[in-house]
This record gives C-alpha cells, structure tokens and sequence, in this order.
C-alpha cells in the first residue's frame, strides 16, 4: 500500500479565500494574552498591506507588526498564529509572482518582516538565502551595505 500523495498547496486561493479580519474577545488564556483581550485575527490582505507599506530597506519584526496591527484595528493584540499563517502564505504568493518574472519592487517585500533564520523561514519554499538575498539588496540601495 502506497501513501497518499499530498497535492501542493495553493497558495493564491488560500490568499482569496482567507476569512475577512475580525476582533475576538478572548474566553480564556491564549498565546500570551489574557482571557477577556481583544485580539485581532487578521488576514493574508492586511498583513500584505502592512509589509507593503515598510520602506525598501527597513525591517519589521513579526512582533513589531503584530502590534501595529493590534492598535490600528482597536485590539489589544494579534493572533500569532493566524499571522504566521498567513504570513506564510504573503511569502508564498510573491515568491510565485518572483517565479514568474515579476522584479522584486512589484511583490509584496516578505523579506523585511521574516529573519532569515526564523522557523517561518524555514517553512518557505526558497532557502534563507533568498531572505538575506533581498535584504541585502535594499540596503545597498539605501546605502547601508
């Protein structure tokens, strides 16, 4: 008996059809934040908003946006779980729109919110090196290299 081979995830119908972003409020204890917050669950859209609008050359951490989220939609915090979701699947989209041809200054910029050396990292379907690639890149750019 041979397993099952699982298909490959697409990732722009995962994007499409994320659930819209809502506020919960917390019935018990979850990720750090105490039952009764109000959390955001966010979406593939606004985390791409969010990193599209981080300056060509700047980093975000994952934390820092999380928060940012969190005050701009009246929450208290933001689900880490569904962020590194659907952060996972921002990454993935521009990596295929990367694939296709499309420059790296017309695809959401991934690599200013995920290190190169983060488990989310390691999870996309390019190496760290890609990451550190763009990185680096931007900042000569900036003149930081």
């Amino acid at each position: 008996m041979t397993a099952a081979r699982k298909r490959p995830t697409d990732w722009r119908k995962r994007f499409k059809d994320a659930k819209p972003p809502k506020l919960v409020t917390l019935e018990s204890d979850f990720a750090g934040s105490r039952a009764g917050t109000a959390m955001l669950v966010a979406s593939p859209g606004v985390i791409a908003n969010y990193i599209a609008r981080i300056p060509s050359g700047a980093t975000h951490s994952i934390a820092r946006m999380r928060n940012a989220l969190a005050r701009k939609h009246g929450a208290q915090s933001t689900c880490p779980v569904t962020t590194a979701i659907y952060l996972r699947v921002v990454a993935e989209v521009a990596l295929l729109d990367l694939g296709a041809g499309k420059p790296a200054d017309a695809v959401i910029p991934f690599w200013r919110v995920i290190d190169p050396d983060s488990a989310i990292a390691g999870k996309l379907s390019c190496d760290r090196h890609l990451i550190e690639h763009h990185r680096a890149l931007e900042a000569e750019e900036r003149g930081d290299g």
